[in-house]
């Protein structure tokens, strides 16, 4: 029980953790290329595995899930955000909305990584093409 225990403290902390770097890694540069590996492992699992398990598996929430069965206290929904809402804000929210406010967040989330990589990519392009031009000139 213990071992349960300590896996489900576990997929908690790491799930919530994936969740807020996947809304706000974008936000700073260092960690941009993370984040953007990140939207898009995302988004595979909700499409590309969601083909076969159901739109929207994530194997996190899955694996969670598991242990808290195995734990005798089984999910009260199949929607991990809205167990992380209502598990720590004294909030309840309806599926549906739970739902929109995931997508948006990750259809938004990924948008902006996306965006800010290429603007990174050629800014770094331009930087590098500026140099060279300056040593051509010397």
């Amino acid at each position: 029980m213990v071992l349960l225990r300590a896996l489900d403290v576990f997929f908690f902390v790491f799930h919530t953790a994936w969740i807020v770097f996947v809304l706000v890694g974008w936000t700073h540069p260092r960690t941009r290329r993370w984040h953007l590996a990140a939207v898009f492992l995302t988004a595979f699992s909700w499409v590309g595995l969601g083909y076969w398990y159901g739109w929207g598996y994530c194997p996190c929430t899955d694996w969670h899930w598991q242990v808290r069965e195995a734990m005798g206290n089984p999910p009260p929904y199949t929607s991990y955000t809205r167990f992380l809402v209502e598990s720590l804000l004294p909030v309840r929210v309806g599926r549906f909305y739970m739902d929109l406010m995931t997508v948006t967040g990750l259809v938004l989330a990924t948008a902006l990584s996306v965006m800010l990589n290429i603007s990174s990519l050629k800014r770094r392009h331009d930087e590098k093409a500026a140099v060279e031009s300056k040593e051509s000139v010397e």
